[in-house]
């Protein structure tokens, strides 16, 4: 079978801190950008910023964990997950966009520094280098996006699950190891199945050795197969 670029799989987030961009900042443009920033603390489960709302800020997750997700009458679909440090938001950066296209909630307590949209705005027109790595990071968002969207209908139910555990190992957790800070009905959601079917394809990687699951933890002990069937779908 031919292999799916890698864009196309385990792509559920970011693997890469994207606030590099910072460095390109002269120490007016970062004086500008931190008395125009704003450092809010929110529980699990909270909502950072809702869909179809006023975009009056970029948000920079400093701590937890969040999702982005375009809410639905009936399920969710999300979008991506980002850990810290990441950029969220900055779809809201072009001309004539006033509202936030997605909603992001807290997985845990997180904190979130929230900057103007104006300040960034007004750095993007000073700084070229800083606007590029901007695109740039903004691209990849999107190339992750795209991603996502290949492993939910392209793929089957034993992939998908496959596809989110190697993503939380190697983009948001980077290790084999990683604490089970994501519920059975947030899994669900990601890999867009029922509770039902991640429970039993749970039961079924851990009896098949290729994984080790309990209450407080997820291990990939099989690293290979479980990409191969990531990648077979």
């Amino acid at each position: 079978m031919k292999k799916h670029p890698d864009v196309l799989r385990n792509s559920c987030s970011i693997g890469s801190n994207t606030l590099e961009c910072m460095n390109l900042l002269t120490e007016e443009e970062l004086k500008l950008l931190n008395s125009k920033t704003l450092d809010v603390y929110y529980q699990k489960g909270e909502m950072i910023c809702k869909q179809g709302t006023f975009a009056s800020h970029v948000m920079i997750l400093e701590e937890g964990l969040v999702k982005s997700f375009l809410e639905g009458n009936n399920d969710n679909l999300i979008l991506q997950i980002f850990a810290p440090v990441n950029i969220i938001g900055l779809a809201n950066l072009y001309e004539g966009s006033t509202i936030f296209h997605h909603s992001v909630q807290a997985y845990v307590d997180s904190r979130v520094s929230l900057v103007e949209m104006s300040a960034i705005k007004q750095t993007v027109l000073s700084n070229s280098k800083f606007a590029s790595k901007m695109l740039s990071v903004l691209a990849e968002q999107k190339i992750i996006t795209s991603g996502r969207f290949f492993c939910l209908t392209k793929k089957q139910t034993y992939g998908r699950l496959a596809d989110v555990i190697i993503c939380l190992a190697n983009r948001i957790y980077k290790s084999p190891k990683f604490p089970l800070q994501l519920s059975r009905k947030d899994f669900a959601e990601l890999s867009g199945m029922s509770v039902e079917s991640i429970a039993r394809i749970f039961t079924k990687f851990k009896a098949d050795g290729l994984i080790d699951i309990n209450n407080d933890y997820v291990e990939i002990l099989d690293m290979e197969m479980l990409s191969m069937i990531s990648q077979k779908g």
